[in-house]
């Protein structure tokens, strides 16, 4: 639970005529850090347009003393900068409130220029140059709308709960309401919350438009498809910066949503997986030295791809050609893979390098694979959810070792059982939890137990 202050300039009194947690900037330099006071966040509504003013050194004594502060010091140097040459033409000769304007066709332009810059008061010039604005040059209509914003900015992230319940964290889970196949459905979403809640954490569902200003939460789970070159990405670099707990952490999608970097990291750490070649062109030697080290139906895979796809089964040497020749047009490597059919493909989640669930995902009907995304019917296979200790011995350890070479984030383990042996296929850095599906042997203690990991890392973090 987070105590928030705003802070105006000596002079400022309007602010204070419309809220109660409102202090002046000498009041927090002098009374300020308080002795055994909560976690607190402060709102700089003092004028920071000058170097080392009042308003820069609110925000930067607000840092030293751990409190969460909005606009942070590296916005206030970034809003200063003559350097600074992004241009927002959309937005030109306009004010932004807390990522909002008064023009609804502007509101998606606005919510991304407050992710780029988190101040309360953003203003355009006529050539969509940003600067950061003050209370001082706002007119009564420009004050009033101001007042609502704040205050509706105040009252939904920076929230003041009910003093019934109490909460140490909050939490933001990422989704993608528009996406086909989510990590997780609506009713496991639920059940995250739920199992946050009892473990002290706030927790929200969020879309990434939504996620305004990722410094005013504790912790971010991440249930939307990851990506490198994406905002997933760059969300989880972000909020790890400002000393977020994050799952999925930067470093997990950096390494797993790479397939050539699992496969190099596989063979240096002699994780056991199928036999794999880097491809790199299609030229009559590269191609007579797969067909000398692999035998038709051959696998390629794109190095970035979730829930199957980018991966495609070749049966000779004309398909091969014609399927690395598109795929070298997206990327300058492509893997080749050995085929082996299995009627399952076993899927551990492994969360700090222990075993939480265990599925036998079975091939979509009349497919290689457990999705097949050109079905219009039978989209992906059934499965079976099982409890760890009856995973088969070589399934388990092969899954675990594969982890260490990723990091000790939330995994799902995807490995090919054959003749006694394990073979890895990849280490998936957002998987799939869904409500009956790999929660159908724990039910809501699988929630819990990921929860209690978050409560674990705050819990930490608050040590350090």
């Amino acid at each position: 639970m987070f105590k928030t202050l705003i802070v105006v300039d000596n002079n400022e009194q309007r602010i204070a005529q419309n809220f109660e947690n409102v202090i002046t900037f000498d009041t927090y330099l002098r009374d300020y850090p308080k002795h055994n006071e909560p976690k607190t966040r402060i709102l700089n509504l003092c004028d920071t347009g000058q170097y080392l003013s009042k308003g820069y050194y609110c925000s930067l004594l607000a840092e030293a003393r751990k409190h969460q502060v909005l606009p942070s010091v590296k916005t206030i140097n970034a809003l200063r900068s003559d350097e600074h040459s992004t241009r927002h033409k959309a937005l030109a000769g306009g004010t932004v409130f807390f990522g909002h304007t008064d023009k609804e066709q502007q509101s998606k332009a606005t919510k991304a220029l407050f992710s780029q810059y988190s101040a309360p008061i953003l203003v355009c010039d006529e050539q969509g140059v940003v600067k950061q604005g003050t209370i001082a040059s706002l007119d009564d209509t420009g004050f009033t709308e101001f007042v609502k914003q704040l205050s509706s900015f105040t009252e939904s992230v920076w929230r003041i709960h009910d003093k019934k319940r109490r909460y140490r964290w909050d939490m933001a889970i990422l989704v993608d309401h528009q996406e086909k196949v989510p990590p997780s459905d609506k009713d496991a979403i639920a059940k995250f919350i739920k199992a946050a809640a009892k473990h002290g954490i706030y927790a929200q569902a969020l879309t990434f438009d939504e996620i305004t200003n990722i410094a005013q939460f504790d912790a971010l789970f991440i249930r939307q498809t990851t990506a490198i070159d994406h905002p997933t990405y760059r969300l989880a670099s972000k909020a790890q910066s400002l000393g977020l707990v994050v799952i999925d952490d930067a470093e997990s999608i950096l390494r797993c949503c790479n397939k050539v970097y699992l496969h190099d990291a596989f063979n240096y750490q002699k994780v056991p997986s199928l036999k794999t070649h880097v491809v790199a062109d299609t030229n009559e030697e590269t191609i007579e030295s797969l067909e000398a080290n692999f035998s038709y139906p051959l696998v390629l895979k794109m190095p970035e791809g979730s829930f199957s796809k980018g991966v495609f089964k070749v049966a000779n040497r004309d398909e091969l050609v014609a399927k690395l020749t598109e795929l070298f047009e997206f990327s300058a490597l492509v893997l080749a893979q050995e085929y082996m059919y299995t009627e399952y493909d076993w899927r551990v989640g492994v969360l700090n390098g222990r075993a939480i669930y265990a599925c036998r995902y079975l091939m979509a009907r009349n497919h290689w694979q457990i999705y097949n995304h050109d079905a219009k019917r039978f989209f992906s296979g059934g499965f079976e959810t099982l409890p760890t200790f009856e995973l088969p011995k070589v399934v388990l350890d092969a899954a675990l070792k594969a982890c260490k070479t990723v990091g000790k984030g939330l995994y799902g383990v995807d490995v090919k059982e054959h003749q006694g042996k394990a073979y890895v296929l990849e280490v998936n850095d957002n998987p799939s939890i869904d409500h009956k599906v790999e929660d159908a042997y724990l039910g809501d203690e699988l929630y819990m137990i990921i929860m209690d990991e978050f409560k674990l890392r705050l819990e930490a973090r608050g040590r350090g």
